[in-house]
């Protein structure tokens, strides 16, 4: 048995909760969602997949995305809420095998998955310590497997201030304090505004800037979503196009996850990715765009 999840912050939650209602203690298999999409993923049954498109190899699913729901029966839960995390913890608290301990940790998974976020938890995530701690977890190149098993052993046992107080995590957040101060003027530089959609263009930029996701929200308040793009790789044979809906200017209409289903992606209603091949990408990258401008949530089918 398996734990299979992806590396942000609502994967590890789900990875605490698996491990403490199943006591799985075999090594977590971190993958990304693109991977089980193109089947490069190496799944196989007894895995439990969570936070993660649905692989029929699987003996367990737990997810929450509006575009991952499969049409044939299977074994664990789906259901459209702020995390998957939320999920899990919901399945295994009603059959006895969660208690309360981790309720504040999922609230908390909840509110950060779901961005439901204060423009003061953006600006000053360092006065947030989930929120913080949520940022110090990135994937480039699956060099940090050892920071989220870390993460993962940790927030099972200890509560949230001593996690924090562990000398790993302390100089990670203060690389994450640094960068979100350089990455807004990068957000200027590299953003321009189409409409009432934020597109920040980093494919010129190696390495690729990080920081914090949600600022361009409060950057370019007069947007209703954003659009960001980056190569996946040196080699520059693939654009990752991640999208969102504004956290405070919440006129979006467009489903993001379905529109990113129609290019081999996904996600929520209100967020989501895509990784294109390069050598097609800005006539794709241009379409998402004009579905978002036109902000039609009909238009979608005539799109498609």
């Amino acid at each position: 048995m398996r734990i299979v999840t992806r590396p942000d912050f609502d994967g590890i939650v789900c990875a605490v909760l698996l491990r403490e209602a199943l006591h799985i203690d075999t090594d977590i298999y971190w993958v990304e969602p693109n991977e089980v999409q193109k089947k490069k993923a190496d799944i196989k049954p007894g895995d439990i997949l969570a936070n993660l498109p649905y692989d029929p190899r699987c003996s367990l699913w737990f997810d929450h995305h509006v575009s991952n729901k499969p049409e044939q029966a299977f074994e664990g839960a789906h259901e459209i809420v702020d995390s998957a995390a939320g999920v899990i913890h919901k399945y295994y608290k009603t059959s006895g095998h969660l208690d309360s301990r981790f309720d504040d940790l999922v609230f908390h998974t909840d509110i950060i998955d779901s961005a439901s976020l204060t423009k003061d938890q953006v600006l000053h995530p360092q006065d947030y310590p989930y929120v913080l701690l949520s940022m110090t977890i990135k994937n480039r190149d699956n060099t940090d497997t050892a920071y989220w098993n870390r993460l993962v052993k940790m927030l099972r046992t200890r509560d949230i201030e001593t996690v924090m107080a562990d000398p790993i995590v302390r100089e990670r957040c203060d690389i994450v304090i640094r960068e979100n101060k350089a990455y807004s003027g990068y957000l200027k530089e590299y953003t321009r505004i189409q409409g009432q959609i934020s597109v920040t263009d980093f494919r010129g930029l190696d390495p690729v800037p990080s920081g914090n996701r949600f600022l361009t929200y409060c950057l370019f308040p007069e947007t209703v979503a954003s659009v960001k793009l980056r190569y996946t790789e040196p080699e520059k044979t693939h654009v990752l196009v991640s999208i969102g809906h504004s956290i405070f200017n919440r006129n979006c209409r467009v489903n993001v996850g379905q529109l990113l289903a129609g290019y081999g992606g996904g996600g929520h209603i209100g967020a989501g990715g895509c990784t294109l091949e390069a050598n097609d990408a800005q006539q794709k990258i241009d379409e998402i765009i004009q579905v978002l401008e036109v902000n039609e949530p009909v238009w979608l089918t005539r799109f498609f």
